[in-house]
């Protein structure tokens, strides 16, 4: 079957003259973004004054008239499956999902299906990003599968550019409520050390010189027996972010198997609890919509699994 092509017509505003055409028609529009419009553009998609052009690099001319051939989203591979979800916000340009912990955000190996992604390609049906040419939910930011809480997943291209801006510009509000092993010393404190891949175990993140900027900003909420509940909000969003920088100040979550080093008596109370996921939540969530353009801020209460840990560590 063919896919069907829609036209638009981009015409390069003023200030744009002289930039790289595929810069200049995401500036016009707003809809596709660079990288997809540096494919179109490739694949013989986009004409100009004197015809077809294939070269992204090539200076813009203001007032130039373009034409966009753009192909209706191929169906994602993905399959869609009847996943109860928990609707925190939906209006016809995003979603905002209250994960639980245990649900994987997309299919990779070893969970091919049984995902977030899964659940939003059913519940979004006829309504979904189809960036980079596929129509799927358009996740611009993850939680770790055994961390729950609060995420923003775009059903249009426009909502999926305007949300992936914000989170490369790290103007997205979220804060995490953790809770580590020891109770520190001080009541609030900054982590700034660069994050990547561990040179000694690729499943693993680590400071490492040279890494992508990282930092993390925590403040305590409830001192704990051994133990404290921190709220930690993020100024970066890397990988793992909060649990390698509350490890590397000697009070890693508990219950976390990777970066986790428990007290004796920590183990045993997570064993008795059958609390087998790092205590980490993401409980706010604030953002500008990206298309109505007004602020956007959501709450989570913490998971019964998390408040009944705290509950036995508050006597």
């Amino acid at each position: 079957m063919n896919r069907g092509v829609s036209i638009i017509e981009a015409r390069i505003a003023t200030d744009a003259d002289g930039w790289r055409l595929d810069r200049a028609l995401a500036d016009a529009v707003p809809t596709l973004s660079r990288e997809r419009l540096k494919v179109l553009i490739a694949s013989g998609h986009v004409s100009g004054p004197e015809g077809p052009v294939r070269d992204a690099k090539r200076k813009a001319a203001a007032g130039a008239l373009f034409q966009v051939a753009v192909p209706e989203p191929e169906p994602a591979h993905n399959e869609a499956q009847e996943i109860p979800l928990n609707v925190v916000f939906e209006d016809e340009h995003l979603i905002v999902i209250d994960k639980p912990a245990g649900l994987v955000v997309h299919p990779a190996a070893g969970n091919l299906d049984g995902t977030l992604v899964n659940a939003l390609l059913h519940h979004c049906r006829g309504s979904l990003s189809g960036i980079g040419g596929v129509a799927r939910p358009g996740i611009v930011h993850r939680i770790d599968k055994d961390t729950s809480g609060l995420m923003v997943a775009a059903k249009t291209d426009r909502a999926h550019v305007g949300l992936a801006k914000q989170f490369k510009a790290h103007t997205i509000d979220r804060r995490y409520r953790a809770v580590v092993g020891g109770l520190p010393k001080a009541g609030n404190g900054t982590v700034e050390a660069p994050l990547a891949r561990s040179p000694a175990n690729r499943k693993k993140m680590a400071i490492v010189p040279g890494g992508k900027r990282a930092c993390t900003h925590w403040r305590l909420l409830v001192p704990l027996r051994d133990s404290a509940l921190l709220e930690c909000r993020l100024e970066t969003g890397r990988t793992h972010q909060v649990r390698v920088h509350m490890a590397s100040i000697g009070h890693s979550l508990l219950g976390d198997p990777v970066y986790g080093s428990p007290r004796k008596a920590h183990r045993e109370l997570l064993e008795t609890l059958n609390f087998r996921r790092q205590a980490l939540h993401a409980a706010h969530l604030g953002f500008i919509h990206p298309i109505q353009s007004n602020a956007l801020a959501f709450e989570s209460e913490l998971p019964a699994d998390m408040q009944e840990l705290i509950n036995r560590l508050n006597v």
